[in-house]
């Protein structure tokens, strides 16, 4: 009796494996985010549609997934610009790699000049060992630094959101606060950091840095 009860149990465990109900949990990068209210995808996993200037530099994996060719890049902007609102993407990181998310850039601007450019980096890297704090991941590129030790190890999907209000920006990564500034109280002298509206997007340093489940807030 005993024995038919544990096989009927593992008989259980196999069926709800094998018919999805742990899927979730077996396959977490396949997963898409619950419906977000005010969140727009900008990115429909297909092709650059929404999309303008490096486009070239730039491909389409399958499952959705946006990719910097490797060796190629540059400024991939949405076509329509936005002043407060809120990002939220996943990115996964090759060994070494760097990218950046473009905010309020303007059209044929280059982002860490005329806008605003967030790090996306590889902070493990060797090669970076010495950066300036400014130029980890996470930060205002050369304007305030975020604070370390959240990324998920190289390989593994992030989910980052990124909150421009006025003068105030946070980047929430993994769940935790790295970067919460107010760039008024900002002395140093940049040419986007008082803009107040622009383009989104991502300027890429020939690494192939994947992204997914690009999604955009307009905050009033």
């Amino acid at each position: 009796m005993k024995r038919y009860r544990t096989m009927n149990v593992m008989g259980l465990l196999v069926a709800l494996v094998t018919t999805g109900a742990w899927a979730d949990k077996a396959r977490p990068d396949t997963k898409a985010p619950a419906a977000e209210v005010g969140f727009v995808t900008v990115f429909n996993g297909k092709d650059l549609t929404g999309w303008t200037g490096a486009t070239k530099g730039y491909e389409v994996r399958p499952d959705g997934i946006l990719a910097c060719r490797k060796g190629s890049g540059g400024t991939l902007l949405t076509q329509e610009a936005y002043d407060d609102f809120a990002i939220r993407f996943e990115f996964r990181l090759p060994p070494g790699g760097n990218n950046g998310l473009a905010i309020r850039t303007p059209a044929g601007g280059h982002p860490a000049r005329d806008g605003l450019e967030i790090q996306i980096l590889d902070n493990t890297a060797a090669k970076y060992a010495k950066l300036k704090p400014t130029q980890y991941h996470g930060s205002i590129y050369h304007l305030v630094p975020a604070r370390r030790g959240h990324l998920r190890p190289v390989g593994q999907w992030n989910e980052q959101e990124v909150v421009a209000r006025g003068s105030k920006i946070t980047v929430t990564l993994n769940g935790h606060t790295i970067l919460d500034a107010d760039l008024s109280k900002i002395k140093k002298g940049h040419k986007g950091k008082d803009r107040r509206d622009g383009h989104v997007g991502f300027a890429g340093h020939k690494d192939p840095v994947e992204f997914r489940h690009i999604r955009i807030k307009r905050l009033k």
